[in-house]
């Protein structure tokens, strides 16, 4: 440990004292109802840092601290109180009981706890339906696909209503459509429980489609923790940069992370020349429309302005159209590709209230796909 405090590089640790350093330096903090994504190759930590957590591996040195208090001071029988009702895990290769039926499987953890009969069954019953397997109790595993025993696999560990998920690398065992079914009945899982999880992975498009915030780990050191859009727009290393490289971002990116600000909007009371005027100014044929505090009305054209205002008349409100194309903040790149392609006018960016903050433009949604930090309003 005095070689790791000194920053002795692993590998020369190793070769010196035939130790191996499995983490270091970590320092990180997951926010309660978070999905936090622990990332990298194999061989660099993720799961290590993961038993860490709950004490499968003991830490050497440092703390763990879950609701104020660190678990690696805990007696045996505190931990152990802390791993039946406080988390529990999701492994890899499911980790079922082949000798239980799938209901005997879910209510494993109730019945470890001590929950009576009747409850612990009603409360695995429960766990099964919210996975999908309702009607599926009474069978064993031997009768179950992959993706369905992982299924039991998450539903064993709802069942005791955990606070906290650990889940490590979940799905990397089943088939690529299996898998995809799998984060999304995850994520839906998640929007109705709001667990706080903590979930290893190699795929960085899992990470990204699962994480609010991703840790990437590298020989034992965690290189770069941000949010998805932070990883691939601003990677930290050339290492990170190497391994977000080949990533579909548009599954990844949102509009809110490339829209850029409109050249010029105009409200209500601007005649037609005054939004000519703008138009002219900036080398635009359209302008959006909103009112005071910024809720988008619509757009005006620039031929429409012209012909209003060749007839003398000073108001907008009659050439105002509104058949524009919206998005919220989050939305993903992949779901806009479509409309973007083939929209006249930009994509309004719009919040919950239809507050205008941005627009997607052809040119900034291409230099966010290029991995490149906003773009031109071409």
């Amino acid at each position: 440990m005095e070689l790791v405090k000194k920053g002795v590089p692993s590998d020369e640790i190793r070769q010196r004292t035939r130790q191996v350093v499995g983490i270091r330096n970590i320092d990180l903090t997951v926010n309660e109802g978070e999905s936090f994504v622990i990332m990298g190759l194999s061989g660099s930590g993720k799961s290590t840092l993961l038993r860490c957590i709950n004490c499968l591996i003991k830490a050497t040195d440092g703390q763990i601290i879950i609701d104020g208090e660190d678990i690696t001071r805990m007696s045996s029988a505190d931990l152990v109180n802390i791993r039946r009702k406080k988390m529990a895990m999701v492994f890899q290769r499911f980790a079922l009981l082949p000798n239980r039926s799938i209901l005997n499987n879910v209510a494993y953890g109730l019945e470890v706890q001590g929950v009576p009969r009747e409850k612990r069954y009603a409360g695995a019953l429960q766990a099964i339906e919210m996975v999908g397997l309702k009607g599926w109790e009474d069978y064993y595993p031997q009768n179950l696909s992959g993706g369905m025993q992982q299924r039991v696999g998450i539903a064993r560990a709802l069942a005791t209503d955990p606070d906290i998920l650990l889940m490590d690398e979940p799905f990397s065992a089943l088939d690529p459509l299996i898998r995809q079914e799998m984060q999304d009945e995850l994520l839906e899982i998640q929007g109705k429980l709001h667990k706080t999880i903590v979930f290893i992975t190699h795929d960085l498009d899992e990470a990204l489609k699962i994480g609010d915030r991703i840790a990437l780990m590298k020989d034992g050191h965690m290189v770069q923790m941000g949010q998805p859009e932070d990883i691939l727009l601003s990677p930290a290393t050339e290492y990170v940069a190497r391994f977000v490289e080949n990533v579909n971002r548009s599954k990844a990116l949102t509009a809110g992370s490339v829209m850029v600000k409109p050249r010029s909007i105009v409200y209500p009371k601007d005649g037609p020349r005054t939004a000519l005027h703008l138009m002219e100014k900036h080398g635009i044929s359209m302008v959006f429309v909103t009112d005071r505090i910024g809720k988008l009305l619509g757009y005006i054209q620039a031929d429409e302005a012209l012909a209003i205002a060749e007839k003398g008349e000073k108001q907008l409100g009659n050439i105002i159209q509104n058949d524009i194309p919206l998005a919220s903040p989050d939305t993903l790149l992949s779901d806009l590709m479509e409309v973007v392609a083939h929209t006249k006018v930009p994509v309004a960016v719009v919040d919950e209230n239809k507050i205008l903050r941005g627009v997607l433009v052809r040119g900034s949604v291409i230099a966010g796909l290029a991995g490149e930090r906003g773009g031109n309003n071409e």
